[in-house]
């Protein structure tokens, strides 16, 4: 379990906005001191005015290098088994994880027959299945990303819980609260090689300097860490973070395009008691009604060489996802997938240029091959998971483009190597959509075998000798492939 301090976040801040605004437009009344003063008491504009919160923000994250180490611990090991994917030399293929969910709103011919987790690679170019292995049904766990190391030689995704007591029935979200393990399987054989104990239930993964990788985690033992740096070649843990340094609760974790800061999206604690559930909680009661306003949530960024907090940015959603960057790097996106929208910051100065409404509870956002088209994915996240939409906007404007019929669940958005089609991922429908990124055109829709939920992609590039790199996942673009800055991969 995540071990956050509690009373980390003191005060009442709260804020609303039109679908679509400036930076410049927001109100710049005095700031209120909320200390002894009812709320009935403030100004309406006052406690409304996200610009405030913004110039008052004060840091939550400690002063100084916060890393901490944790020793990973090798649970079991498998012998090894021959391949049953044999890429072509220059190939490109994709690989996806599904588990054993599905959406109850689905055909019953397309219902999930998973037994366990799935390891599904398909050919990039022409989108057909090209080999695929069920784990056995004791290694199943809640899946939620695909990684692969960056030499393509090993898949990491989701293992089984670590419980003390086994026979206990586990679902939802105390399912997830429990300590995890991280299954590392062949990339070839697709089968189990180790299963790990990394300290905490592993969310999402990306590749980190064509050498390294970067893990975060949805609940982690009391010396765990919820985000940090993991060796695939040595399967050790080179260091990371805690909750309670970075003053909430962490989320998950994204590069800047230079690699070189960690940007964390953080949670207000105080709600749930569970930091692992405190900002889905909270947005979604504040959908209900049970919350009239939320504390603030924001972005920690985090300086790699020294573990230290360097910025923090406060944004004007509940509840963030996931974080996008602009092709050049001066501008990021959040969503709010408690109250729907997405919103463009400076990554200099941490103002908004502009918000936008989006599809019910956004999660995935990816930038189109030319960086002119935001797209977000409506997965109805806090929103009973019925969403079944994909929302695009004009980067420059935040302008609403088109809404893009899509699965249920579409929640992980990946750009193509050769930066024109955009995959989605369809947790509920165990099913992966691909669009022009250009025309918004669907290309194609594959059927995952046994139709689990697919979170997450990874797509791997052979060249002419037969070895294999990653060149795109959820950290976006690797091994020198990006197609946003003229370095498409052509295949």
């Amino acid at each position: 379990m995540k071990n956050i301090k509690s009373g980390l976040l003191a005060g009442v801040a709260a804020f609303a906005m039109a679908a679509s605004f400036s930076g410049a437009a927001w109100s710049q009344a005095a700031p209120v001191a909320m200390e002894n003063v009812s709320i009935s008491d403030i100004p309406y504009e006052q406690i409304t005015s996200f610009e405030q919160v913004r110039l008052n923000w004060v840091r939550k994250a400690q002063e100084g290098p916060i890393k901490h180490d944790y020793a990973v611990q090798v649970v079991r090991e498998f012998p090894a088994v021959d391949p049953i994917f044999k890429p072509e030399p220059g190939g490109v293929y994709v690989y996806e994880a599904t588990g054993r969910g599905g959406h109850p709103d689905r055909a019953p011919e397309e219902k999930t027959t998973s037994k366990s987790n799935r390891i599904i690679v398909l050919d990039a170019k022409t989108r057909d299945v090209v080999a695929w292995n069920e784990f056995a049904p004791e290694l199943a766990g809640s899946i939620h990303t695909t990684a692969l190391s960056p030499d393509g030689s090993s898949v990491y995704t989701t293992g089984p819980v670590i419980t003390a007591d086994t026979a206990k029935e586990v679902s939802g979200l105390d399912l997830l609260a429990l300590t995890g393990t991280v299954i590392k399987a062949d990339a070839l054989s697709l089968a189990p090689t180790k299963v790990l104990n990394v300290g905490g239930r592993l969310h999402h993964a990306f590749v980190w300097k064509d050498e390294l990788m970067i893990m975060d985690t949805f609940s982690r033992e009391p010396n765990g860490l919820d985000v940090f740096v993991f060796d695939p070649k040595t399967d050790t843990i080179l260091g990371g973070v805690r909750d309670e340094e970075l003053g909430g609760a962490t989320y998950t974790s994204y590069l800047d395009p230079a690699h070189e800061n960690l940007y964390i999206l953080m949670e207000p604690t105080g709600y749930t008691g569970n930091a692992m559930t405190e900002g889905y909680l909270a947005a979604g009661s504040m959908r209900t009604g049970a919350l009239r306003w939320a504390k603030p949530f924001w972005v920690a960024k985090v300086r790699l060489s020294d573990w230290t907090v360097v910025q923090e940015y406060p944004y004007p959603g509940y509840r963030s996802d996931w974080l996008q960057f602009s092709p050049d790097g001066k501008f990021f996106y959040v969503n709010g997938s408690g109250d729907d929208k997405v919103i463009k910051i400076s990554v200099e100065t941490g103002e908004v240029v502009w918000s936008q409404a989006t599809g019910p509870g956004p999660y995935g956002i990816e930038v189109n091959g030319d960086g002119s088209q935001v797209w977000v994915a409506d997965k109805g996240e806090t929103a009973s998971m019925f969403g079944r939409t994909i929302t695009v906007i004009n980067a420059e404007t935040g302008k609403h483009i088109s809404t893009l019929p899509s699965a249920y669940m579409i929640d992980h958005l990946i750009l193509s190597p050769n930066g024109k089609e955009i995959w989605a991922t369809s947790n509920g429908e165990g099913k992966l959509w691909v669009y022009d990124g250009d025309t918004r055109k669907l290309l194609d829709v594959v059927d995952m075998p046994g139709y689990g939920d697919a979170h997450g992609l990874v797509f791997v590039a052979y060249d002419a000798n037969g070895n294999a790199q990653v060149v795109a996942d959820q950290g976006d673009f690797h091994a020198g492939i990006d197609p946003r800055n003229g370095k498409p991969l052509s295949y």
